[in-house]
């Protein structure tokens, strides 16, 4: 006879499984509490002390404050011309290098005194723009350009964005405690920097071919106009072919178009020459001179927080030591 196969009821073991897990869930939330509460009591036994170290820090930083001299900054934006950009940071890590040795014979050469610049320091940085352009924009500037086919305004719109994406401009940045040097010495730094001979002599050749360059365009502009004033006349006078040409006497067409396309070339080459001669005036021109305004430190950086937090940390060491030894002779007695 076949033996009848009774199905086991789990439901009991089910809710002892729960029972458990529910006891554990108490025991961990009653270990945190009793965390919590271990650490209010220790800060509550502690407070006055606590209370003291803060104070005293908090003193001790006011203190030292009055008695430091305030670090101050300024901030110079140039432009390298010419590929300077490389002698621009040679030369600041060569007047780098003079300040960290103190090189008094150098800085007495460009009237500066050593004396004078404790805490003096000179930094440069890439002055770049952020850009948060996507995808997405960029392929709709690209569709947007589509739309003007071949047109000579193409040239306008790329040469605007890259130089709105792109910078040659540079920041230098000077770091002192005198404020009776912080202009002065730093105009003299700019100073020495531009004097190089080498780089003297390249930009006036650079200016000197922008000249004759201006020269030139405005010689070939008034030739365009007499060719454009007597076909005009021409014009008025007989009969001209169509399409625009005019046959002139030894049968060479004239594409009156393409004149005025070189002509606005022309104009835009002298424009930009023109610029180039303003703006070149020397080797690194000096596009924005700040004024000296004073170095904000970070929070924790800042010697009023700094040394409350430096006193308290050091108790939490001394008591959680003092803690460790009392559980190890614990630990030996029993």
């Amino acid at each position: 006879m076949a033996k009848e196969i009774i199905p086991q009821n789990n439901d009991s073991s089910d809710e002892i499984d729960l029972g458990q897990l529910f006891a554990l869930i108490g025991k961990g939330f009653n270990r945190v509490f009793r965390g919590f509460l271990g650490v209010f009591l220790y800060l509550k036994k502690n407070l006055v002390i606590l209370t003291v170290l803060v104070l005293v820090g908090l003193a001790v930083g006011l203190g030292l404050r009055t008695l430091e001299d305030v670090e101050k900054k300024l901030d110079v934006i140039v432009t390298p011309h010419i590929d300077t950009k490389n002698y621009l940071y040679n030369v600041i890590a060569e007047i780098q290098a003079d300040i960290k040795v103190k090189d008094s014979v150098f800085f007495t050469s460009l009237g500066m005194d050593m004396k004078k610049m404790d805490g003096f320091k000179i930094e440069i940085n890439p002055l770049q723009k952020q850009q948060t352009s996507t995808v997405e924009e960029e392929m709709k500037f690209l569709e947007i350009l589509k739309d003007f086919d071949n047109n000579e305004a193409i040239t306008d719109i790329l040469r605007s964005e890259l130089l709105d994406k792109t910078t040659k401009d540079e920041r230098i940045t000077f770091y002192f405690k005198n404020d009776e040097i912080g202009e002065e010495y730093s105009q003299k730094i700019l100073v020495y920097i531009n004097s190089n001979p080498y780089f003297k002599e390249l930009l006036k050749v650079y200016n000197q071919n922008a000249q004759t360059r201006i020269l030139l365009n405005d010689s070939l502009i008034k030739q365009i106009d007499v060719l454009i004033n007597n076909y005009t006349d021409k014009m008025l006078k007989e009969q001209s072919t169509s399409e625009g040409r005019l046959v002139l006497e030894n049968q060479e067409p004239l594409n009156i178009p393409s004149l005025f396309d070189l002509k606005n070339s022309l104009i835009q080459d002298t424009e930009s020459k023109k610029l180039e001669l303003e703006r070149r005036q020397e080797a690194i021109t000096i596009v924005s001179f700040g004024k000296p305004h004073e170095v904000q430190k970070d929070l924790f950086a800042k010697k009023i927080v700094l040394l409350p937090l430096i006193l308290l940390g050091l108790f939490f060491l001394f008591t959680f030591i003092k803690y460790l030894n009392k559980k190890a002779k614990e630990m030996q007695l029993g």
